[in-house]
């Protein structure tokens, strides 16, 4: 169990909540959610605090669900040191191990968004993020901060995976990852691999969390969070080992 309390931003912080909107997990359901001021530059310093909290990064915005009567999505991260890969995982990670990962800045690449775009169309024609576009890659991926980079995937020159993260000072917040959807790669699962590579990069910085996002109890699609284990849940202001009620 870990309780360590957030550092605290010394000034006041302004928030605003949106409107109700249709739930993008939860058919029938309408969300809320409360972000941070766009005027306020997502600094590190209340960019590390927050995300204690629970709050996520969208292009330069800072958000946490916020659903009057609903809390179905609870924050989830994996305590890195305490992290051992299944035997599942292990098989897979030795089965990309011809795969070359490249850290780079969060800025907008043609070869990216050409990967994203074809990933969007095949995966997720159905979900608000269809059809893709320029402008929707730049607002959601790219940003100007040293803590926001891009992890390349590639086998030799060919690029199969992208993963965008977040350096916190107290961990790497995983923030999306679109892939090659071609099924000849499908036994490589990439999304899971770039979690585990993303494992490994935090252990290898000495930063003790890797943190995942929010998980829904409902939701089929966040299944694959719980296969890493132990895995600690927000709990109020606490992050413990067991799912809160």
């Amino acid at each position: 169990m870990s309780s360590s309390a957030p550092p605290q931003p010394k000034r006041d912080l302004r928030f605003f909540l949106t409107v109700p909107h249709e739930c993008s997990y939860l058919p029938d359901r309408e969300a809320t959610t409360l972000f941070l001021d766009p005027q306020e530059s997502p600094g590190q310093g209340v960019y590390d605090a927050l995300a204690l909290l629970g709050f996520r990064r969208s292009g330069r915005h800072l958000y946490r669900p916020h659903c009057e009567g609903c809390s179905a999505c609870i924050s989830v991260r994996i305590p890195v040191d305490d992290f051992t890969p299944s035997r599942t995982q292990r098989k897979l990670m030795h089965r990309n191990a011809d795969l070359v990962m490249h850290e780079r800045r969060a800025v907008f690449d043609p070869e990216h968004y050409t990967l994203y775009a074809r990933y969007i169309r095949a995966r997720h024609a159905d979900g608000d993020m269809y059809p893709p576009s320029h402008e929707q890659y730049r607002t959601f991926l790219t940003l100007e901060h040293p803590y926001a980079r891009l992890l390349e995937f590639r086998l030799g020159e060919k690029l199969l995976a992208v993963a965008a993260i977040d350096l916190l000072s107290h961990g790497l917040s995983a923030i999306y990852t679109f892939f090659d959807p071609n099924k000849i790669h499908e036994r490589r699962s990439l999304g899971t691999f770039a979690v585990l590579s993303q494992i490994e990069l935090a252990r290898s910085r000495g930063l003790p969390h890797v943190y995942l996002g929010y998980w829904i109890r409902e939701a089929p699609k966040m299944n694959y969070k719980r296969a890493f284990q132990p895995l600690e849940f927000l709990n109020g202001r606490q992050w413990r080992r067991t799912i809160p009620l």
